[in-house]
């Protein structure tokens, strides 16, 4: 998004496929071109906030919104000449680094790969569970590793007749199961929610601030999961974190195999003080030979990101790689 000579990046996290949420690639490209990118030409504004209620005519389609939304909101912070974080609300130094782990093909790779990311520094290690993997999988891994903060998530793979099965899961001291139950279930979540030690993490179930309203107001979850992508942006994002930090309620930051773009958006919200979990924000190399950004996203030893102090993301795009990679491009202009 280019405005006075500036120009701010965003990266949308459709898949292209609909297997997480609705929206693919090509529906989002659908509704920028022919809806969104019209009606945010027509519109004047004097923060990015704004775009969170001028979007809301358009109904669903978060990522789509987010893809535009987090671009103006880097165009902002480039030319106030400050880092993301602080137009966002947040803080600089350090966040803390969390790691998802999908299934693996023998319950000993699932160890080793354990194994390693807990040496790379990570402070928290999810696990991918289903049905037929899971149980036998939590209580591998709590054997090898007592204390190692340990939360599975099952994609909603599970019904809430499946509760016999959670609840044995108590004894493994999780830090929380997420998304058990159906992708736009709440009711369910609730009833699980009241059987169990282990808190309840809602990921897919939250597009808005008022999803997470009701899910709290219904003790569908005592943890949330922010995707930036999935509640419609950065306005979408704070909208979500206050609600859960005046009900003192924690959030943590998902991913969606961003590039440094992305994943940089991700360091810069995970600032923010309801943020009190370690998200699953990994190093540019767990993914990519070469990112998009230089230098790359980096944990220490500890477990911890630096966020960047530049302008905007706070790191430069690598244009040759990107033209490498690009298959598409088409240019807006009002």
């Amino acid at each position: 998004m280019s405005a006075d000579g500036v120009t701010g990046y965003g990266e949308c996290v459709a898949d292209s496929d609909p297997y997480y949420l609705p929206e693919t690639n090509h529906t989002v490209l659908h509704i920028l071109r022919d809806f969104l990118v019209p009606l945010a030409f027509g519109l004047e504004i004097a923060h990015p906030r704004e775009l969170l209620a001028a979007f809301a005519r358009v109904r669903g389609h978060e990522m789509a919104k987010a893809a535009l939304e987090m671009a103006v909101w880097e165009l902002h912070a480039r030319r106030e000449n400050a880092p993301l974080y602080r137009v966002l609300g947040g803080r600089g130094g350090q966040i803390a680094t969390g790691v998802s782990i999908g299934l693996q093909p023998t319950t000993a790779a699932l160890l080793e790969r354990v194994e390693e990311e807990v040496a790379a520094g990570y402070r928290r290690v999810k696990i991918k569970i289903k049905p037929g993997h899971d149980r036998d999988l939590v209580a591998a891994v709590r054997a090898r590793f007592a204390d190692l903060p340990l939360m599975v998530d099952a994609n909603s793979a599970y019904r809430l007749a499946d509760a016999g099965l959670f609840r044995e899961m108590d004894r493994y001291s999780l830090t929380m199961i997420e998304q058990p139950l159906a992708w736009d279930d709440m009711v369910d979540h609730a009833a699980l929610q009241r059987q169990l030690r282990t808190p309840v993490c809602l990921d897919e179930s939250i597009h808005s601030a008022e999803d997470a309203r009701r899910a709290l107001a219904l003790d569908a979850c005592r943890v949330i999961n922010i995707k930036a992508g999935r509640v419609g942006g950065f306005a979408g994002s704070l909208a979500v974190h206050d609600v859960c930090r005046a009900a003192s309620v924690p959030v943590w930051c998902g991913g969606m195999l961003e590039s440094g773009i992305g994943r940089l958006a991700n360091v810069h919200l995970q600032t923010l003080p309801g943020f009190t979990l370690p998200g699953d924000t990994s190093a540019s190399a767990r993914y990519f030979e070469e990112d998009l950004v230089e230098p790359p996203v980096v944990v220490s030893p500890s477990g911890t990101i630096d966020v960047p102090e530049g302008p905007g993301i706070g790191r430069e795009i690598v244009w040759p790689r990107v033209e490498k990679a690009t298959t598409f491009r088409e240019e807006w202009r009002p």
